[in-house]
């Protein structure tokens, strides 16, 4: 997936401006707009350390955050679109995506900032700084509270079914215990790492718990024999005493369809890749930085993730066809011991998801509150300790949640995919670099249309289905 090509006039002014010098992380920077544009970057010369993370550690921790609960729901997706429709949006929305982060790292080359808020405030000054900062901490806010959800709500099932105990009936399986016991234990010493390339063998570990839930899914489409029905396997469907609702009797695949669940599906595929508040960050901690490499990593995180997401929702959809959930796991057995092995590797994975999406917000804060301060090891340990108290609380006390993500998830993702970068490319990159009627310039402002129409599709399917009282799906 090759992202559209910068052009010449801008690689042309990227050589030349090796000859200036960079700015150190932290740097305050003067609000200024296009006009005031100066060229100030060596692209190997960014911030006052030198990146350490591979080649390899990056496209880990980029793919990890890539990756997300959203998988869970996507045969779900391919069940309300087809199989053939849904592999052509699901290849439409990673290219999209690439092309997303090509504007991003174009915009970070030209003004030699690889800050998200930065960015922001060399586009639009102070204000342009402090929206991107409440975009991208409501975001991911958003997704590390859906990972916590999952840990509160199969934790305590995995664990009961190992010990042969009711999840209800002992107080140390309490889902809310779990959480917290996981938060301290695992999250938090991971999120105080000082640099996010230090996650990128957690991340590997998660991408193979999420490999294995793959496999998992591909095994059980030839174990099962259709049809099968909801949260039973097809031996059990033998007992006369199965519940036939749900039960998928046709097992066709269909090819191409549209219905009414299409417009919550949509959304899943598209927030699926949603990766762009990590990409900075990785980029700056990558070692021989330049936006080659730094788009190679994106393309092949992105590729990656397009193969797993396509491979998992063709498998879970042809193994339980129109009867799928949302929950693609809540469709097996429960006594199933493959199964409860998968619940636990998803566990894995995104409990150590959390830590590498928790950095922006870190990163985010620390860019409002202190832009100009050195390291700190105080607020950095501060600003982790309070955001997972914070979301802790969050998912403990609030049951309805999920409404407020589907608002913070309709608005802040197609920002940060479509919006965000084509109102960069468009303000940071002079006219005199690329002229504002130039094909480039076109092309990222029918993309950042494209993110308001989405944007406004989404809330407007999202009220209509709060007000005829439907069910909703989420996940990031």
């Amino acid at each position: 997936m090759e992202p559209l090509e910068t052009s010449p006039h801008i690689q042309m002014e990227l050589q030349d401006s090796k000859m200036n010098g960079a700015l150190p992380e932290g740097t305050v920077e003067h609000s200024q707009g296009p006009e005031d544009f100066q060229p100030t970057q060596d692209p190997g010369q960014f911030t006052d350390f030198e990146g350490k993370t591979s080649f390899g550690m990056s496209v880990f921790n980029l793919s990890n955050a890539i990756m997300g609960s959203g998988i869970l729901g996507l045969a779900y997706a391919m069940a309300h679109t087809g199989v053939i429709f849904f592999l052509v949006l699901l290849l439409c929305i990673a290219l999209l995506s690439s092309y997303s982060i090509h504007l991003l790292l174009t915009c970070a080359g030209v003004v030699g900032i690889r800050a998200y808020e930065q960015l922001g405030q060399r586009a639009f000054g102070s204000v342009g700084k402090i929206v991107v900062a409440v975009i991208i901490c409501l975001h991911n806010v958003g997704a590390m509270s859906s990972y916590l959800f999952i840990i509160k709500s199969e934790f305590p099932l995995v664990i009961g079914t190992f010990l042969g105990k009711d999840p209800e009936g002992d107080w140390f399986l309490k889902g809310n215990l779990l959480l917290i016991i996981v938060s301290v234990h695992i999250i938090l010493p991971l999120a105080l790492m000082k640099h996010l390339g230090y996650l990128g063998y957690t991340s590997g570990l998660s991408l193979i718990c999420m490999l294995f839930f793959l496999i998992s899914v591909i095994y059980k489409k030839f174990q099962l024999v259709c049809p099968v029905g909801y949260n039973e396997t097809a031996m059990e469907i033998e007992h006369p005493t199965l519940p036939t609702q749900g039960l998928n009797r046709s097992c066709e695949a269909q090819m191409f369809t549209i219905d009414s669940q299409m417009s919550y599906t949509v959304p899943i595929m598209a927030f699926a890749f949603v990766c762009h508040p990590e990409v900075l960050p990785i980029y700056t901690e990558l070692r021989r930085p330049s936006q080659h490499r730094m788009q190679a990593v994106a393309n092949v995180s992105i590729g990656a993730m397009f193969c797993m997401y396509a491979l998992t929702a063709t498998f879970g959809y042809l193994t339980f066809y129109d009867s799928v959930e949302a929950e693609m796991l809540h469709m097996y057995s429960h006594k199933d011991l493959l199964i409860l092995c998968v619940r636990l590797a998803v566990l894995l994975a995104v409990t150590l998801t959390v830590p590498v999406v928790l950095f922006p917000i870190r990163r985010a804060l620390q860019q409002l509150l202190f832009p100009s301060k050195a390291f700190s090891w105080p607020w950095h340990v501060a600003i982790a300790l309070v955001l997972l108290v914070l979301v802790n609380v969050l998912v403990i006390c609030v049951p309805t949640i999920r409404y407020i993500f589907g608002v913070i998830g309709s608005t802040s993702a197609p920002s940060l995919i479509f919006m965000l970068p084509s109102i960069f490319y468009l303000r940071i990159v002079p006219s005199e670099l690329e002229p504002l009627f130039s094909w480039p310039k076109i092309q990222a402002l029918c993309f950042g249309v494209l993110g308001v129409l989405f944007m406004a599709g989404s809330l407007g399917f999202m009220f209509a289905n709060w007000a005829t009282g439907q069910s909703h799906v989420s996940g990031h």
